[in-house]
């Protein structure tokens, strides 16, 4: 359970909906059905619109949803190309339902060509012709096309309450805050009341060269909204920029908050999209095509909407708008539209993008009058082609950060943007800089980031974990935790972290006391880590489960399978630099003293001439060099915390441990060589797969607590990187290999199934297969030198066994998206059934938010 992530996210999501407690105005809102007068079958894409106003287009069922808070409208207009045009009246201030039907006209112009209704094919379909050139000429109209190419680039992205908070305003909890509130904007969405909460702004330099590959990007300016150091800025700004990405409609797939979309001229867009060419039209002496496309299955994550095609022999999109069903298998999204424009270079005659926008209106609820609708803006400028830069300018990583003179004063924003902003907009900065500051927000902001991110801060410091304070384990019984942690706000440089607890059934009590420094200034959770850290603890463990996400003394976590009464008293002391450089390479050197003590049923003991020794602890010291490779990786940053962004780029991740012996009482000599793969590989519709190598080998002669104790899971969470059937120490290894994949298919299954599609659930699937060894130096049945296996009960049953006869392979089947957040796995054991009191098949639950 990826618990500290789903955090993260709650703790942005609950940015996004902070005071969307919103009630609905008179609306006018008309809803209905369009279709052929003759054949019966829906339209989709007819234009309905306010008489005197804005509108909308009919989805792919020939459904149509309008609304809007003018009550002059008395009119509605549908126009679709190739039918006559309908008026209707309404009633201002009511909700009404219109159905239409639309009759052909006789006098097409010639220049329109138009598809025959029926049934849809993509042979001698003049669509789909079309289409095709456009996929042929991809290449030559993408930017990687030149040499170089440079140009300027402003983005705008921010956040807004939609519709009129009126509840909030008179509501007593909220008066100090009417100011935010009464700036609303009326004018973006017909229909809607915009209170902005949330802005930040960006104005780079950006540089491209082929070969060598190179993309540059100086940043010249940056502006944001910040609401002081209750809220994670940085954390807010990762998350949105990971769902609002750059849109480049010449990929085959387009990532739209955090899934991918296949792109409209994909390689295999007329599989999975209709196209139709409804009108021609001239711009500036250049024919271009309109051409409208739409999902064959409406619940897929694809497009709907139109685009303009060159017929200058580039077949170059000029301009394209993009939309999402409502049907979509999407969360929280209810309306998500993509818009781009494209100029021709008078270079070459070819056509890049000046302006790409996108628009996201976010509700928990489809039907919610209440939401927040996100929006960013990009605009690029001072377009050159081919036209090199110095070398010096390409050197480096590939974000710099510029101090432009003056760039943080009013005056340099007015002349750098390239669109200025709305009256508004421009409120947004000055109205938050005075909510930041006000008593009653900040208490408020402080019982949040508790609930939400499990820790409250005083001062300079923090105190949490909230998800730790109480758990319970067959060692310990119940058990109390509290920690606390400094901030920036205490030092730059200085760290000191720790925690103390105590477990009520063994009366022991365990802490943590860690201090560190940090050589650049920065936090020690924030790109590019470099610091320096001492740790001394002593805690529980339970033997394998060290590299596991989630603590196990986190109270989610308590609640196990089976038998549990293995552990570990681990005594530690620990010394480590970690440093990351160039393009996303980390080292760690690390010394580490660990005194480790059996405890519960757990006993070291070992063939004598009079039976059996007991051992009472085993103590190690032991000097590790780890190096971490992970090229374009992306992270939510948070204010005490990073977790990294899954994207298609591998993740290489080698560790040396050295144990030796006699130094700082080390009992063994040893070597350890482990060496990790991970990649996520992007399958389009199908989803993705998530794929884990991982592979390890042992040198020397250790006892069984230092081979690879094999991680298990016994908690009823499914765990993506443990053996979810396998017993906590039943597996040991002093050389194996293992292959991890998890497939998500995105609902590709059953989008299709029409009494599951509504649902909008999600396939996921998975296989685990692990290939083991221990070497008879290692192995207690042929070297009584080393300590005997675990065993259980008065008969002496083996529980820890070594996986030389096969390997242990596991798989599950289950269902992702059920109310939005949980997934459910069915899991079945598939190797060493014979062993005691284990469990061949199980149902295991996680938990995850996204859209």
């Amino acid at each position: 359970m990826k618990i500290k992530n789903c955090r993260t996210k709650l703790g942005v999501l609950f940015f996004l909906m902070l005071m969307c407690a919103i009630t609905v105005t008179a609306q006018t809102s008309v809803k209905g059905f369009i279709r052929d007068a003759v054949t019966q079958e829906p339209l989709a894409f007819v234009s309905v619109y306010f008489q005197g106003g804005n509108g909308v287009t009919s989805n792919d069922d020939g459904s149509y949803s309008i609304s809007s808070n003018n009550g002059r409208y008395t009119a509605l207009v549908f126009s679709y190309t190739g039918y006559k045009k309908i008026t209707k009246k309404i009633v201002p201030g009511t909700e009404q339902t219109i159905n239409i039907d639309l009759e052909t006209t006789n006098s097409l112009s010639t220049v329109v060509i138009k598809a025959k209704r029926g049934k849809y094919r993509n042979k001698n379909n003049p669509a789909v012709e079309l289409i095709d050139k456009v996929i042929a000429n991809k290449e030559k109209n993408r930017i990687t096309a030149y040499d170089y190419v440079q140009y300027q680039q402003y983005e705008k992205l921010g956040l807004s309450l939609t519709n009129k908070p009126e509840k909030i305003m008179n509501n007593r909890l909220f008066k100090n805050y009417k100011f935010i509130l009464e700036n609303v904007d009326t004018t973006t969405l017909e229909g809607k009341a915009l209170v902005p909460v949330y802005l930040e702004e960006k104005l780079a330099q950006n540089y491209y060269r082929k070969n060598p590959l190179k993309n540059k990007s100086y940043i010249l300016a940056s502006k944001k909204v910040n609401y002081g150091d209750l809220i994670d800025d940085k954390g807010i700004t990762s998350y949105l920029k990971r769902l609002y990405a750059d849109i480049n409609i010449y990929d085959n797939n387009i990532v739209v908050l955090t899934s991918q979309f296949l792109s409209p001229i994909a390689d295999m867009a007329p599989t999975f999209y209709r196209f139709f060419i409804t009108d021609t039209v001239e711009n500036d002496g250049i024919k271009l095509i309109k051409l409208n496309f739409m999902p064959r299955n409406t619940t897929d994550l694809l497009f709907r909407g139109v685009m303009y095609v060159t017929l200058d022999g580039n077949y170059g999109v000029q301009k394209i708008n993009l939309s999402v069903s409502k049907k979509a298998n999407l969360n929280w999204a209810r309306e998500l539209k993509i818009d781009q424009s494209f100029e021709k270079n008078p270079a070459d005659g070819r056509y890049h993008v000046i302006k790409s926008s996108m628009k996201a209106e976010f509700a928990l609820r489809q039907n919610s009058a209440s939401g927040i609708l996100g929006e960013r803006t990009v605009s690029f400028k001072n377009f050159e082609i081919n036209k090199p830069a110095a070398d010096t300018t390409y050197t480096g990583s590939d974000e710099v950060i510029v101090n432009t003179p003056g760039s943080e004063s009013d005056s340099f924003w007015i002349s750098s943007r390239h669109q200025q902003l709305s009256n508004v907009e421009a409120k947004v900065y000055s109205n938050i800089d005075s909510l930041k500051n006000m008593k009653s927000f900040k208490n408020t902001l402080k019982i949040a980031t508790l609930l939400f991110s499990g820790w409250i801060k005083f001062g300079p410091i923090q105190i949490g974990n909230t998800n730790t304070f109480y758990s319970f384990n067959s060692l310990e019984g119940f058990r109390a935790k509290v920690g606390g942690r400094t901030t920036t706000d205490f030092s730059k440089r200085f760290y000191l972290e720790g925690y103390g607890g105590y477990g009520f059934k063994d009366k022991k009590y365990k802490y943590l006391l860690a201090g560190a420094y940090s050589f650049n200034a920065k936090s020690i959770y924030t790109y590019p880590l470099n610091y320096v850290k001492f740790t001394r603890q002593y805690e529980t463990a339970l033997p394998g489960q060290e590299l596991v996400f989630a603590p196990e003394d986190n109270f989610l976590l308590s609640f196990k399978r089976g038998t549990t009464d293995k552990w570990f008293y681990q005594s530690s002391y620990k010394l480590e630099y970690v440093h990351e450089f160039g393009k996303n390479f980390t080292y760690k050197i690390r010394y580490q003293n660990l005194k480790q003590t059996p405890a519960g049923s757990l006993v070291f003991e070992k063939p004598a001439n009079m039976g059996l020794d007991t051992i009472q602890n085993i103590t190690t010291s032991e000097f590790t060099a780890e190096l971490r490779w992970a090229p374009n990786e992306q992270f939510y940053q948070g204010i005490n915390f990073r977790t990294p962004i899954r994207n298609k780029f591998p993740i290489f991740t080698l560790r040396l441990q050295d144990g030796i012996k006699g130094f700082l009482k080390g009992q063994y000599n040893y070597q350890q060589l482990t060496l990790a793969i991970a990649k996520r590989c992007y399958l389009s519709q199908l989803g993705y797969l998530d794929v884990t190598l991982e592979g390890g080998h042992i040198f020397g002669q250790v006892p069984f607590p230092l081979l690879d104790i094999h991680r298990a899971n016994q908690s009823y969470a499914y765990q993506l990187n443990a053996y979810n059937l396998m017993n906590f120490m039943e597996f040991v290894s002093d050389n194996y290999a293992a292959v991890n994949t998890d497939l998500y298919l995105n609902g590709f299954i059953f989008n299709k199934i029409p009494l599951l599609k509504k649902l909008k659930l999600r396939e996921v699937g998975s296989f685990k297969i692990l290939y083991g060894g221990l070497r008879d130096e290692n192995n207690p049945a042929k070297n009584q030198d080393v300590y005997n296996f675990p065993k259980a009960g008065p008969l002496g049953v083996p529980t820890t066994y070594s996986l030389s006869r096969a390997p242990y392979m596991e798989a599950s089947v289950g269902i992702a998206n059920i109310f939005k957040f949980l997934r459910v796995d069915l899991v079945k054991r598939l190797a060493y059934l014979d062993h005691p009191d284990i469990s061949t098949w199980g149902i295991r639950t996680r938990v995850k938010f996204d859209f």
